[in-house]
């Protein structure tokens, strides 16, 4: 288990209100590996986004569904730096521009 595989998992995870998903939208801060568990360090687009814990849930489960030998899956919710459209990757970009 790498973090790249990591990584990949949160690829199947789409942001439902722009439905791109999370990595490329650049919700993703950080990972990393300890053994069987998975901490992950993420953002949302907003801090006042209602659909918070709908989404850590997403992670949690496309990262246990996807790594197999990840048996827990740690997710903290940061704040700083806030999210901006510019930690968007060019596909991100493409996908909601209709490209």
């Amino acid at each position: 288990m790498t973090e790249a595989d990591v990584r990949q998992a949160l690829r199947e995870v789409v942001d439902p209100e722009l439905g791109v998903n999370i990595v490329d939208l650049g919700l993703v801060y950080g990972i990393e590996i300890d053994g069987t568990r998975a901490r992950i360090v993420m953002t949302m687009t907003n801090p006042a986004c209602p659909l918070l814990d709908y989404l850590k849930d997403l992670v949690n489960s496309a990262v246990k569904e996807r790594v197999p030998d990840v048996h827990e899956v740690d997710i903290e919710i940061v704040w700083e730096p806030p999210w901006s459209p510019d930690m968007m990757s060019d596909a991100a970009r493409q996908q909601l521009n209709g490209e």
